[in-house]
């Protein structure tokens, strides 16, 4: 790894490499592959006057910034091992990954953050000194000893006394202890090599090729592996820039001010665009049907380029002469939304519902679905924007071999396939049996490409013996902008039930055209709003199996977050999480 970005600093040196957002100038500023090398540099001084032992766990609790990337690539230059965690975690959950990896150094975002992780429990006992982004005095705490400096102040220190450097590491050390999102149980430290991620940036490579005057916008969490091999290390090979969006909030202003050319992302996002365009919509039926007309023959005409079969029927002629005008009037002010000049948008992570891709693929927008775990390093397959099939993930990434195993498990191998899980030898013989990395996801392989079925252990089983995959009538679900989160759930019960997290706005709508008090907590009990929202529901999964349908609900207006442990960094459900916290409205929802 520290070889990949010394290649990109003699190539390019003059090139951008990052972009942030200056507040105390307003403006975004750059910075060269030049200048970025010697702030790592910089970094890996201050790191390397500390005098860990080789190997060492170095935590990052940092926001996507300069900072966290520098860090990440001094310690990768020592030989340390970065520990990237989400840095709205909870405090319990950012001590057990300290303890677990026996940390040497923290570096936090600020001082309250470590206040409040030090108050969690007891500390590792190898936790040796804590760094803070944002300036406090120094000195170590009364309550734990441990020194705590400022970063500046810390690296400064170091250009002064030039401290000596340990070896530098091989392939086949660690580049990275990344933890699990943890849908289930506590979340497992996956340990990938630098030949693990090497390989698949590589392999990615000859896939996507990224190019110099590329511009990537980075918002999904460097704790995540997706962002971090697609989002981060494969812009170091192809010399790509990387703008730092400045929060998730600001994130549909900071697309149109830095207008990426590469976007990667999760399906929530695009699903919360398509949302929004629904909900502006709702209000002109003309608009409406103009939409309809405008995505229904550009899904045609993008249907035809791939040649991929559709039930969509229209002549060829009559979409490319209505084309010109849709484009102009539905197509491009919907992409002008995205900056206007994406030339690849990634979607990973979790499913992206077919009805949302044909919407964008439709309008223009190049969405190529992928799929990874964090145990892959973590691409295995992806589509391209010349080969791309919605309806899959694509195809294997060069130098990596897929098969489906017993009860259609995907498995993988290759080179981008984990040592393992830290501590956890039984979890890594059962993962890693024979050769071939177990992926816990059923799938088909037709035609060279990958469909992912479903989860092994996500499916429903109702007490009648039926079976259902949660995620696909979440999804359906989702599609109406009235929804903004599901969960559909009825194992061991003689029928599917849902709890669904209602939209601000369109509740408030819904509520007075009830005659609601939408600020009232009964009024989501209210039989009246449980009856619109079942009819909804019904229409929204009308496709699936009678006994798949969703027979009762229950309705909420608090979000499903990171920070109350009831979805994962990558927006995934924590199941096991949910249920627990809703139980009652579950023996009530079953009760009726």
């Amino acid at each position: 790894m520290p070889g990949l970005l010394a290649r990109r600093v003699a190539l390019t040196p003059d090139g951008e490499a990052y972009r942030h957002y200056d507040e105390d100038r307003a403006a975004w500023v750059g910075v060269s592959w030049r200048e970025f090398g010697a702030r790592v540099d910089r970094f890996a001084d201050a790191m390397a006057s500390l005098g860990l032992p080789q190997g060492a766990r170095v935590a990052i609790l940092l926001p996507n910034s300069l900072d966290a990337v520098c860090v990440d690539q001094a310690a990768l230059a020592l030989g340390y091992v970065p520990v990237p965690m989400h840095v709205v975690d909870n405090a319990g959950s950012i001590l057990y990954i300290l303890q677990d990896t026996e940390a040497a150094l923290l570096v936090a975002d600020s001082g309250t953050r470590w206040d409040s992780i030090a108050a969690a429990g007891p500390l590792p006992s190898t936790l040796r000194c804590v760094v803070l982004r944002q300036s406090r005095p120094e000195g170590g705490t009364q309550a734990t000893g441990i020194p705590v400096l400022g970063l500046q102040a810390w690296v400064d220190r170091a250009a002064v006394q030039r401290p000596s450097r340990p070896p530098a590491p091989t392939e086949d050390d660690l580049a990275g202890l990344v933890y699990t999102s943890g849908t289930t149980g506590k979340p497992k430290g996956v340990m990938l090599t630098h030949r693990n991620v090497v390989s698949n940036v590589k392999a990615v490579m000859q896939r996507i090729l990224p190019r110099t005057d590329d511009i990537f916008l980075s918002f999904l969490p460097l704790s995540h592996t997706f962002e971090r091999t697609a989002g981060y290390y494969l812009p170091i090979a192809a010399g790509s820039c990387v703008a730092f969006a400045r929060s998730t909030s600001r994130l549909p202003e900071d697309m149109k001010t830095v207008r990426p050319t590469v976007l990667i992302s999760v399906p929530r996002i695009y699903e919360r665009v398509h949302a929004k365009v629904q909900e502006m919509l709702a209000a002109s039926p003309p608009k409406q049907r103009l939409f309809r007309a405008a995505q229904a023959a550009g899904w045609r005409r993008f249907a035809r380029a791939q040649g991929l079969a559709t039930e969509q029927r229209g002549p060829a002629l009559l979409d490319a002469i209505a084309w010109p005008l849709l484009d102009r009037l539905v197509a491009k002010p919907l992409l002008a939304q995205f900056g206007g000049r994406l030339r690849v948008a990634v979607s990973g992570g979790a499913a992206l519902s077919q009805p949302i891709a044909h919407a964008f693929l439709g309008l223009g927008l190049p969405v190529v679905q992928g799929y990874g775990m964090t145990e892959s390093a973590p691409v295995v397959a992806c589509n391209t924007p010349e080969d791309n099939d919605p309806a899959t993930v694509g195809r294997a990434l060069p130098g990596v071999d897929v098969r489906i195993g017993d009860n259609k498990e995907l498995l993988v191998r290759g080179p981008n396939v984990m040592r393992g899980y830290w501590k956890r030898e039984e979890d890594t013989a059962r993962v890693l049996e024979d050769g071939w990395l177990h992926t816990g996801d059923q799938a088909a392989i037709e035609h060279g490409r990958i469909r992912i079925l479903g989860r092994v252990k996500e499916i429903i089983v109702t007490s009648t013996g039926e079976k259902i995959a949660p995620v696909d009538l979440e999804q359906a679900i989702e599609a109406d902008p009235l929804f903004e989160q599901s969960w559909c759930f009825g194992d061991n019960r003689p029928f599917i039930a849902a709890i669904v997290v209602l939209a601000r706005e369109g509740w408030e709508r819904l509520a007075r055209e009830l005659q609601l008090d939408p600020a009232a907590p009964e009024s989501l009990r209210a039989p009246a709003a449980v009856k619109v929202v079942q009819e909804r529901i019904r229409e929204l999964t009308k496709a699936f199996p009678y006994y798949a349908q969703p027979r009762s609900v229950a309705l909420t207006l608090e979000p499903w977050t990171v920070e109350n442990a009831l979805i994962t960094p990558t927006l995934k459900l924590k199941r096991n999480n949910l249920q627990a916290r809703f139980a009652d409205a579950m023996e009530r929802l079953y009760a009726r």
